[in-house]
Order: C-alpha cells, then structure tokens, then sequence
C-alpha cells in the first residue's frame, strides 16, 4: 500500500505554523525555534504567499549582512513554491523535494493548505515501511 501526503499529516497532528509577510525576521525564527520546525507557511489574509525556512535566513540574512530584527519575512521568503495534493504519494513527494531542491512541501487542496511535509516525515515514512518490510519477509 502506497503512502500518502495526507497520511504523513495525519501521523504528525493538526497544527501548522504561519507567520505574517509583515513580522520581522526575529519573529519567523523565534517560532520556529519555539514550535521546534525548520520552516513557517507564510499567510496573508488565509492565503499561501510564500514559506520561509532556516535556509532563507542563513543565505538572505546572515551571508548578506542583514539583520533579523530589521528584515521582513517578505524580503527572504520564498515566494516560488512546489506544493503537493493531500493524495499524492510519499514516492512523489521525495521526486519533487529532490528535483526542485527544497526540504518541506506545503500540502494544498483548492487552495487551502492542510499542512506542511518535510524531508524527514518523509524519510521517516521510507524506513518504517522497510522496517515492515523486512520484518514481514523474516517471517
């Protein structure tokens, strides 16, 4: 049985972290720092705009001499995002992280996001049903 985007949400909870376009960079890495995640959906009036991640700051923060408390998540987001259906596999999901280059897919359904998927949920997903797998062919 294929695993899917919704699963993995179902498997990691309900909430999902956001920020406003409009705080400071501080904010954006004081929540992910608190909630203990690597990226924010950034929100504007219940509307996906753009995700900001660690990555974000350390290349368009740190590497240009910036600083968090004086910069916008809107300057460094990124506004150019790869989404994923509720209903894809966790198969799809690893293609598009590793053709595109990004670490966390936002899982959208006409236009409402139902959360955020990460390169670890999904590594995580791939060795539990190896697990299983092999643990099954042992028998």
């Amino acid at each position: 049985m294929l695993t899917t985007a919704r699963h993995l949400l179902e498997v990691k909870g309900p909430d999902v972290w956001s920020i406003s376009p409009n705080a400071s960079v501080y904010d954006a890495l004081r929540m992910m720092a608190d909630k203990d995640v690597g990226a924010l959906l950034v929100m504007e009036d219940d509307k996906l705009v753009g995700i900001i991640s660690e990555r974000d700051y350390a290349r368009k923060i740190i590497l240009a001499g910036k600083t968090s408390r004086d910069t916008l998540v809107r300057e460094i987001m990124s506004s150019k995002l790869y989404t994923i259906h509720p209903d894809q596999t966790v198969e799809e999901a690893m293609e598009i992280m590793t053709n595109r280059r990004v670490r966390h897919l936002p899982v959208v359904v006409d236009d409402h996001c139902l959360g955020v998927i990460s390169i670890g949920d999904v590594v995580k997903n791939i060795i539990y049903r190896q697990r299983e797998t092999i643990k099954n062919l042992s028998k």
